[in-house]
């Protein structure tokens, strides 16, 4: 059934409205709802949404939005210095978690290349359960909230440098091309950041910082800007609206924006969510279901431990380390922009595609759920535990 894009995104939050409800009774995060409203209306079950391209040119908006934010919160040097600590906590935890999928993905007949796509998508954590589940006073304040960031931040460069892997041709050269051209282009675009927060923004918002429309439509203008700027230069839109809110993340004005954005931001993070679950076809189901669940259950049970260990050997403590691993303890959106990039691009099949969205939709379930039950968010049901 074909509906305009008005009365579809009435469709999105009529139902989302009533699914929230559920879900927050349930003890589960709002994005759970949202995603199991996709599969409802999408073509798998109902078919009132039958084309989820329709609208995930429109929620690609939120997940930029997201990292605008969270850059608006994170000074340059500050930043420098906890990508510098978690590093090794990073990129050894992303090792491991890489083998172990491809192993569970050999052991269940599939291919060497794609036992490694499955393996790496085990790699990263949720950006978006990880950082709505935290309250704003230990996102910004807390070193909790500082080392879910940095571990979050070298994951999605990692994401990155991976999705520039499955969209190279032409051989090894080529890949090593691609790869040092991606770093280039990075330090070109944070120099260019640097430059037009110094000497123009800087002074735009110093001379007109009383008239919050303008410097509303003058910071949507700067994300969007650097994101379109990023993907032209071969990164992801995602990284240029990041470099866009660390820029200004400095001036005094950035909390005034923070909060002027939240309500955008959430609405587009509603309609990607909603994507995401319309974009799964069910017919799968039963062909994948039990390897996503071996996948989803070493996430849910592995991840943590290994992340508490390597924090507490980091200098982290039993507490602080323990609750990270379970914050970070799942998987993230990262595995279905890579699963629906390597089905196009032919690196992998169908199933394993479906493999991997199952099994991060499956972690993102569970882990909302014992993160609620557990620890502060702002959704939880226990009074002593709710914190905005």
């Amino acid at each position: 059934m074909a509906h305009s894009l008005v009365f579809t995104i009435f469709l999105i939050f009529a139902g989302a409205a009533v699914l929230a409800t559920v879900a927050l009774y349930a003890r589960q995060a709002l994005i759970v709802a949202y995603i199991v409203l996709g599969i409802l209306f999408g073509p798998s079950v109902l078919g009132w949404v039958a084309d989820a391209t329709l609208i995930q040119g429109v929620a690609d908006f939120g997940i930029m939005f997201l990292l605008f934010l969270l850059g608006l919160n994170m000074y340059p040097q500050k930043l420098w210095q906890l990508l510098r600590q978690a590093t090794v906590v990073t990129f050894a935890s992303s090792a491991l978690f890489a083998l172990l999928g491809v192993v569970i993905a050999r052991l269940f007949g599939f291919g060497w290349f794609e036992s490694a796509v499955i393996g790496s998508t085990l790699m990263f954590s949720s950006t978006i359960i990880g950082l709505k589940l935290l309250p704003t006073t230990v996102l910004h304040h807390q070193h909790t909230g500082e080392i879910i960031i940095s571990v979050l931040l070298l994951q999605d460069l990692i994401a990155i440098i991976l999705l520039v892997m499955l969209q190279a041709e032409g051989g090894q050269e080529a890949l090593l091309f691609d790869i040092g051209r991606l770093i280039i282009a990075l330090g070109g675009l944070i120099v260019f950041a640097w430059a037009i927060e110094r000497f123009v923004l800087i002074r735009l918002i110093t001379r007109f910082d009383q008239i919050q429309e303008y410097i509303f439509l003058l910071t949507i203008g700067w994300c969007l800007g650097m994101a379109a700027l990023a993907q032209y230069i071969g990164l992801s839109h995602e990284i240029g609206a990041f470099i866009a809110g660390v820029a200004i993340a400095s001036n005094r004005i950035s909390l005034f924006i923070a909060e002027s954005l939240k309500p955008l931001r959430d609405f587009f993070l509603i309609i990607f969510f909603f994507a995401i679950g319309a974009s799964l076809d069910l017919r799968l189901f039963n062909d994948v279901i039990l390897p996503a669940a071996v996948l989803a259950a070493v996430m849910l049970l592995v991840k943590p431990f290994v992340f508490a260990f390597l924090l507490r050997r980091s200098g982290e403590s039993v507490k602080r380390a323990g609750e990270v691993g379970v914050r970070l303890g799942q998987g993230s959106e990262f595995s279905f922009l890579i699963a629906v990039l390597a089905l196009n691009t032919g690196a992998i099949g169908q199933g394993a595609s479906y493999v991997i969205q199952l099994s991060a939709l499956l972690t993102f379930v569970v882990s909302t759920y014992l993160i609620v039950l557990r620890y502060p968010t702002p959704i939880a049901v226990n009074p002593e535990l709710r914190r905005n």
